[in-house]
């Protein structure tokens, strides 16, 4: 008689799981492709039948009127992925550093940082004195800093990766690296980092989401077109065309016959598929890291 495993399920009970499964990746997913296939919709065709996976007529409208922004457009989006690399790297460093130190039981103001941590989840100072301290104080304006800076550590990723040490890295192996003659930073960059990627990585991609989607931080603090990231020049455009439509009867009779043909709701939709597919695509990549890691982590443990 053939033994079945504990784990084992039955045929029809796995083929109902891959149907289950299969039912929340499609639901994952057809937003993102109706979104897609909306940018590429004529106005005309919203306007008659609404939004539908086949529309009346195809346009490229809103990519055409997206495309007029020439030079400024790429060099937004140079924007984007050099604050988002640089903000994520930075950010990982000082979060690393910072909860390293909170993990450490022997460090003796542990208990305060980590309070100090905490509060600060809770508690904010709000956008006036924020505002002041990063403008006047720090002196932060049009620059990539002025960007970076604001959201270099997060709370709730410090508190994340802090466990992360406490769950997956022994106290032993600290003492035994120290007894070989290893100083701090040896020990972390050598030691604690390398079998922490796991860990390393799901921070990273918060971070690397946090810093891409960012539109607010520029908004205050940047002027200068130079340093204007892919989000915040998407949403300035989107912004000018919503008022411009909205008012397009004070404007005369053929303005406003151009500005109604606008591709509104299109351009809205390229706009998220402007901003969605480059960090889209960084996820397989993130994925792969995190995969790579725990097969270290678990030789190493």
């Amino acid at each position: 008689m053939k033994k079945r495993k504990i784990n084992a399920v039955s045929r029809p009970v796995e083929c109902v799981f891959h149907l289950i499964m299969l039912l929340f990746c499609l639901a994952c997913i057809i937003p993102f492709i109706f979104v897609i296939v909306i940018s590429f919709s004529s106005q005309d065709s919203i306007r008659e039948i609404g939004y539908s996976f086949v529309p009346t007529s195809w346009s490229l409208e809103a990519y055409s009127y997206i495309w007029k922004l020439g030079d400024q457009l790429w060099r937004s989006y140079f924007n984007s992925f050099f604050i988002t690399v640089a903000g994520t790297i930075f950010s990982l460093l000082v979060t690393i550093l910072y909860s390293y130190a909170l993990y450490r039981k022997d460090f003796k103001y542990r208990k305060f940082f980590t309070f100090f941590c905490f509060f600060t989840m809770i508690f904010g100072g709000g956008l006036a004195p924020t505002y002041v301290v990063c403008k006047t104080v720090l002196g932060l304006s049009d620059s990539y800093a002025a960007i970076i800076v604001p959201m270099l550590l997060n709370p709730f990723n410090l508190i994340v990766m802090r466990t992360f040490f406490q769950s997956s890295v022994p106290g032993e192996l600290i003492d035994a690296a120290a007894i070989d003659g290893s100083g701090e930073y040896n020990t972390l960059f050598k030691i604690i980092i390398p079998i922490s990627k796991p860990g390393i990585a799901t921070v990273g991609l918060l971070t690397a989401l946090a810093y891409w989607n960012e539109w607010f931080i520029p908004m205050l603090y940047v002027k200068d077109a130079k340093y204007i990231p892919l989000q915040y020049l998407l949403m300035q455009m989107q912004t000018k065309v919503d008022f411009l439509v909205k008012n397009s009867s004070m404007i005369g009779a053929e303005a406003a016959n151009i500005m109604s043909s606008l591709p509104q709701d299109s351009l809205r939709m390229a706009l998220v598929v402007l901003i969605v597919i480059p960090i889209a695509c960084a996820y397989p990549f993130f994925q792969r890291y995190i995969i790579s890691g725990l097969t270290i982590g678990s030789v190493k443990g």
